[in-house]
């Protein structure tokens, strides 16, 4: 059975904040979302996302985001086969960071990617 296709969306096309409107998962490792993370992202590891998907709010719009874009297309099938309705950021945080999005750390001064 094919899975169908994940919906993709340059980071230009998706909002700016999160967090009371929508959801951006981040589903980097521990270490990556230290160094720096989207303001009002949610931090899953891709690891984490099956015993923690019900932290994920199934009405709000959903992106999942990764560093590069791989894993959080692997982590948006997965979501969509459970029922859930993502849409991968194509390029991940490299090309957040890139068109000139805050990166921040867990402390709010500015972080990497």
């Amino acid at each position: 059975m094919d899975d169908a296709a994940v919906p993709e969306e340059q980071v230009a096309g998706i909002p700016v904040e999160f967090g009371a409107s929508a959801v951006l998962l981040d589903v980097r490792e521990d270490d990556e979302w230290q160094r720096g993370h989207a303001p009002g992202a949610q931090h899953i590891p891709m690891g984490d996302v099956p015993a923690r998907m019900g932290e994920i709010d199934p009405e709000k719009p959903l992106y999942v985001i990764c560093h590069a874009g791989g894993r959080s297309l692997r982590v948006s099938q997965y979501l969509q086969r459970n029922g859930y309705e993502p849409v991968n950021v194509n390029g991940g945080m490299l090309a957040w960071a890139g068109a000139g999005r805050p990166v921040i750390t867990d402390g709010g001064s500015p972080g990497t990617v």
